[in-house]
């Protein structure tokens, strides 16, 4: 299959490239930042299966005509995407009282827009073949967390977004499911983390621990494969079984 994955060139989007290419389908992922890391990823996945092939692009989502003129890209590249994993996300944390327009305005447009345009675009192939899946990965933050009522209301807006999807295009055989992990370990927990987050994790997880990005990329593949066809408008934890933030 065809994948894209947003968000691909770090943490735990480079893990579902990685992933996803271990099982042999092809993988296109968009960045927006480092195009070494973006690059680094590709090098990696040559070297992880050379059958299959990986390719990055660099893509804002927040930009609607971006995203078309860079999909109609990786479509000219690849092919349809069979597979659109929605991963790509950014942090700007601040109390509400506090926050300023930007900050919200920028989350609300990486965070919800983003993924609403690269459904949008990526779900004509995926009607013309009858055959989809949408993969959004969401957040325990889309509960409510401290500082983050931005972040909270965009990935919210992403789980109404996925059973939206899932309604729709179920018929059609597309189906949309939301992943929710809860603290891995990654570049943007490690910039964004509180100490007492990870405090508050530490104690109350029942699993004892963080969760390892390889967690999550399995999830992801197993819900794209044949086998999760009967999976539609889900909303899967992944957290070691603690299911809200601070």
């Amino acid at each position: 299959m065809i994948f894209l994955v947003t968000g691909g060139s770090r943490g735990i989007g480079a893990e579902i490239v990685r992933q996803a290419v271990r099982e042999g389908n092809h993988v296109a992922f968009t960045y927006l930042g480092s195009s070494d890391k973006a690059q680094a990823v590709v090098k990696e996945c040559a070297d992880i299966n050379a059958k299959v092939r990986c390719e990055a692009y660099r893509m804002d989502v927040r930009d609607s005509a971006e995203v078309e003129r860079v999909g109609e890209q990786i479509i000219d590249d690849l092919g349809d995407p069979e597979v659109v994993v929605n991963n790509a996300a950014i942090n700007r944390d601040n109390l509400a009282v506090s926050m300023s327009d930007e900050e919200w305005h920028d989350v609300l447009a990486t965070n919800l827009h983003g993924p609403f345009y690269v459904c949008r675009f990526f779900l004509t192939g995926m009607l013309v073949n009858r055959f989809g899946r949408i993969i959004n990965i969401s957040s325990v933050s889309a509960g409510g967390a401290s500082g983050q009522s931005n972040y909270a209301a965009a990935k919210g807006g992403v789980e109404g977004l996925t059973k939206s999807l899932a309604k729709e295009y179920g018929p059609k055989g597309i189906t949309a499911n939301l992943v929710i992990p809860g603290f891995f370990d990654t570049e943007m927990t490690r910039e964004h983390m509180t100490d007492k987050f990870r405090e508050f994790w530490a104690a109350y997880c029942p699993i004892r621990r963080i969760g390892d990005v390889s967690e999550i990329a399995g999830v992801v593949t197993f819900l794209a494969s044949e086998k999760a066809s009967y999976i539609n408008g889900a909303m899967i934890s992944v957290t070691g079984g603690l299911d809200h933030a601070a």
